[in-house]
């Protein structure tokens, strides 16, 4: 899969001795007069706090990583791509957490989270492998969005995010398997940090599906009478804001030194 127009390499490395790279990459979107493609694929990233959806959602988009992130309000992403030779306007939508309620079977769930499950036509469910609790959320979560859409098949697949953790791992790789065959997906291991290519075949994989499961189709026509507004960038004076924040700590620190 082709994201049409690379991202402006407006970027600014942070010192290696910190916590990551701080990349300043905005993620372009189609402009209104732009001849917008015929089919959308629309995907909804859902998961526990702290697991890295947003930093999933931006390796893929720009194939770089941000090492911090404030807490998720619900971003939603737009880029024209090319998959399998056609142009599809692909739609990520962001999501707050969920978290397991004191019975550890219900969910505590945002009405925003079940508009944008109702919203999507394919489902990435993460998890940490190194959190066993937002590993203990997914068939909980999974169960939900079947409440949402009872009938026909959802594309889904399970991400098992930071995958360069192993020496802190709590959820071996045979349990992702397992889960992700018993909700009748795909488990992918992957690495926001240190992997683009993983995430992206992640990804990729569910845009296919989802094209197939629209068997063609236009999913906004398919569903009909549920309209988001048109997507946004992230707000490049927030990042940049943080940027300088995380930018003189470092050089505070580095003067006491």
């Amino acid at each position: 899969m082709r994201l049409t127009g690379d991202p402006a390499p407006a970027t600014m490395n942070s010192s290696s001795s910190g916590s990551g790279n701080f990349l300043l990459v905005p993620i372009p979107e189609y402009p209104l007069l732009d001849c917008v493609p015929n089919k959308t694929v629309k995907i909804v990233v859902l998961g526990a706090s702290n697991v890295g959806k947003t930093a999933l959602i931006v390796r893929f988009l720009t194939k770089r990583f941000i090492g911090d992130y404030e807490a998720n309000t619900g971003a939603l992403y737009s880029r024209k791509v090319t998959l399998d030779g056609e142009e599809v306007s692909l739609q990520i939508q962001d999501t707050p957490c969920v978290a397991l309620q004191d019975d550890a079977e219900g969910l505590y769930c945002q009405e925003q989270i079940n508009r944008s499950i109702y919203w999507a036509d394919g489902y990435v469910l993460v998890f940490s492998i190194t959190d066993h609790n937002s590993y203990r959320t997914i068939q909980p979560l999974y169960q939900h969005v079947r409440r949402i859409h009872p009938s026909g098949n959802i594309p889904v697949i399970l991400v098992g995010n930071k995958s360069d953790l192993l020496r802190a791992r709590q959820v071996p790789a045979d349990e992702g398997e397992t889960l992700a065959a018993s909700l009748g997906g795909v488990y992918f291991e992957a690495s926001a940090r240190e992997n683009h290519e993983g995430v992206h075949a992640a990804f990729l994989h569910l845009c296919q599906e989802v094209i197939r499961a629209l068997g063609g189709g236009n999913g906004e026509k398919r569903r009909g009478g549920l309209h988001l507004a048109r997507p946004k960038s992230p707000n490049m004076q927030e990042l940049k804001r943080r940027f300088r924040q995380v930018l003189s700590s470092k050089v505070k620190s580095a003067t006491t030194l």
